[in-house]
């Protein structure tokens, strides 16, 4: 894995194959920069914004794909401070599915929010208050938890809260614990702003519309289940609390046409991201979607293979089934331009 040079100088930023929105190297020319947006800002890293988005104006179709674990700038403090940072960030990541966002935004039209700030430094599918307060240094009150106990949620029992703690196979991520001002810091620069902005851009959807849908997108590892073909996809939902039926429906319409196995909720049905943001009542819905890694890396799961321009493709053309199917729930007509911007 690239990014852990050997040979820079201390405190100087490590970057994991950042790409631009183009999803070129970063460095290389990107044409299409000059769409990006960028806010928040990565601690440690001077002027590294924490994620980007874009968003035509005016929007072109009533969905915005975000990836909130595809951040690959690591400053230099936090990679020193992980037991084995190459295999450790590569487990966390959803490895190049920012990638595939960018690239799915540029072919349909859909509005855009992709985290820099890597999930080792702070996971943006998890609540603010989701803490292992035991990895949390204690001193002077800075890491005293607040009130109702060490730890705040079943997510953070499990090593993976706000901060993650532990991964199978791997076991503690950190040679020491964290300091409460570390934590407040990326909350403040990173978290916040964040759910802010992906706020901001789901009401700028739905104010055209009518209807906005959250395009959740993850990957996971190969799932190997008993007694039943491994599904490529996991679609998520909360169990229908976070999308209309009919637009979870187009979902698995468009893997089946396809002939791509996909599952429903199980094992992910949707994270924080999805409980913060999803209000199907009033128009907002979301969907959490898991990406089988093997469908569009290499083998070694940590660059893209053979199977990534497929994966753009097909995941095109989900998105602009589904945006149709919630133009359509938010009451938008040809007229709003929505035909020209399905061709």
């Amino acid at each position: 894995m690239t990014g852990f040079d050997t040979g820079r100088e201390p405190g100087q930023p490590v970057l994991m194959n950042c790409i631009g929105p183009d999803g070129d190297s970063q460095g290389e020319t990107a044409p299409l920069r000059t769409l990006m947006r960028s806010g928040g800002a990565i601690p440690g890293m001077a002027e590294a914004p924490a994620f980007l988005m874009s968003s035509p104006e005016p929007s072109s179709i009533p969905v915005l794909v975000a990836a909130p674990h595809g951040g690959r700038l690591y400053p230099a403090s936090l990679v020193e401070r992980m037991r084995n940072p190459a295999f450790a960030a590569l487990r966390l990541e959803d490895r190049y599915v920012d990638r595939l966002a960018h690239a799915v935004a540029a072919n349909t039209g859909a509005a855009l929010l992709v985290a820099q700030a890597p999930r080792a430094m702070i996971d943006l599918n998890r609540a603010a208050d989701d803490v292992d307060w035991d990895m949390i240094v204690r001193g002077g009150g800075d890491g005293a938890p607040p009130a109702g106990g060490a730890l705040s949620g079943r997510r953070a029992r499990s090593g993976l809260g706000l901060i993650p703690r532990r991964l199978p196979g791997i076991g503690e991520l950190w040679k020491r614990r964290h300091d409460r001002a570390e934590l407040d810091a990326r909350i403040t620069h990173v978290h916040e702003p964040y759910h802010n902005e992906l706020s901001a851009m789901l009401a700028g959807l739905h104010a055209r519309w009518g209807a906005a849908l959250l395009l959740d997108l993850h990957s996971m590892p190969p799932l190997a289940l008993r007694g039943a073909p491994a599904p490529e996809f996991v679609v998520g939902d909360r169990f229908g609390a976070t999308c209309s039926g009919t637009v979870t429906g187009a979902a698995f319409a468009w893997f089946a046409e396809n002939r791509r196995p996909a599952a429903h909720n199980r094992p992910y049905a949707g994270g924080y991201v999805l409980e913060r943001h999803a209000r199907p009542k009033a128009g907002f819905h979301a969907l959490q979607l898991e990406v089988d890694r093997s469908s569009y890396l290499d083998s070694r799961l940590a660059e893209p293979g053979s199977g990534f321009a497929a994966m753009v493709e097909l995941l095109s053309g989900l998105v602009r089934r589904l945006a149709g199917e919630v133009a359509a729930l938010g009451g938008s007509s040809p007229g709003q331009g929505w035909a020209e911007a399905a061709e």
